[in-house]
């Protein structure tokens, strides 16, 4: 019941629109970045990751199929190679768009320091993509009428978000990525996609649908689902999507190999309540994973501009992510 409520509560206020660690794995590594901005960025825009349904009515056989896309922003003339980040927009399951304006600066900051960083786009509720029958079971039992659209479009957007991960590792010859260094962030709803992709199993959120159900899964590159998540940044986000499918599937997906997370979130944010960063705090806590939890006093829903001992966001996660990843700063 406690669990639902949390659903419910969580659903109902994203639909309205102390720093502490523990000890973690590090990875022996050569791998280097820029300390300040040092090259031009150049973005490659709508670039196709994936394909998708789109129903009618939910997983009704009337359907068309779109095209998932993501903008790549690349630093120019890095020959070396280089980590990946994975941008997630926010927007309630609702809305939202790889090219807002806070996440593409996030994007440029981090490409012009050495990275690629890319910005996905994601089904989204209108677009009613197909769902498992498990989870919409579990709606009709325990979610309200109104929220039940909402919290549906929670599976198709993740399972976006995987689909554009493998296509990251399907691709990273071509972008001279080296994938021991992957990192995964995003805002709002962005930040829960973020967690789930960080703390779930690589196969969470695809094969609870066959292609017979879902042809457009033949377009996922299913066979690139051998990577690990080395860094998590939730910008106010949530556990949602972990703890709704850990729930449903009788799974617990919360553990002491979890990717070390990077949580920011605003006192009294009134979308995504501040407990929500102290429940998954305090669920790092007990599997012993890493995180860092930096508290934004007094700080509302997408305080993009917050600081913490004079360091913006964008420079905390990359403090954040070189520490974690063991990478060199130069």
């Amino acid at each position: 019941m406690k669990h639902l409520i949390t659903i419910v509560l969580l659903l109902t206020l994203l639909s309205s629109c102390e720093k502490e660690t523990t000890a973690d794995t590090i990875v022996p590594t050569t791998m280097a970045v820029k300390s300040s901005a040092t090259y031009a960025v150049t973005v490659e825009q709508n670039v196709k990751y994936a394909e998708g349904l789109s129903h009618q009515t939910t997983n009704g056989p009337i359907y068309s199929t779109i095209d998932l896309k993501l903008d790549v922003y690349k630093p120019a003339n890095n020959t070396k190679k280089k980590p990946a980040i994975l941008l997630i927009h926010g927007g309630s399951f609702i809305s939202g768009d790889k090219s807002d304006a806070d996440l593409a600066n996030m994007a440029t900051y981090f490409a012009s320091r050495g990275w690629v960083a890319f910005s996905i786009n994601y089904r989204l509720r209108a677009n009613k993509g197909t769902v498992p029958t498990e989870w919409i079971q579990y709606a009709q039992n325990n979610v309200p009428l109104a929220n039940q659209s909402q919290f549906l479009a929670i599976y198709p957007a993740h399972r976006d978000a995987k689909a554009a991960l493998r296509w990251l590792i399907a691709n990273a010859n071509l972008y001279n990525i080296d994938t021991n260094y992957i990192t995964v962030g995003g805002n709002s709803a962005g930040g829960i996609i973020a967690n789930t992709l960080g703390i779930t199993n690589t196969t969470d959120f695809t094969n609870e649908i066959s292609i017979t159900m879902d042809p457009s899964l033949a377009t996922t590159n299913l066979n690139s689902n051998n990577y690990t998540v080395k860094t998590i940044i939730d910008l106010w986000g949530s556990g949602l999507a972990v703890t709704s499918n850990n729930t449903i599937y009788s799974y617990n997906r919360f553990d002491p190999t979890d990717a070390p997370i990077m949580i920011a979130h605003g006192t009294i944010d009134q979308t995504v309540l501040y407990s929500e960063a102290l429940t998954l705090k305090n669920t790092y806590t007990s599997t012993g994973a890493g995180y860092v939890l930096h508290t934004l006093e007094n700080r509302g829903h997408e305080p993009w501009d917050a600081t913490i001992n004079e360091k913006s966001l964008q420079k905390l996660s990359f403090d954040f992510i070189v520490d974690k990843q063991n990478i060199v700063v130069e």
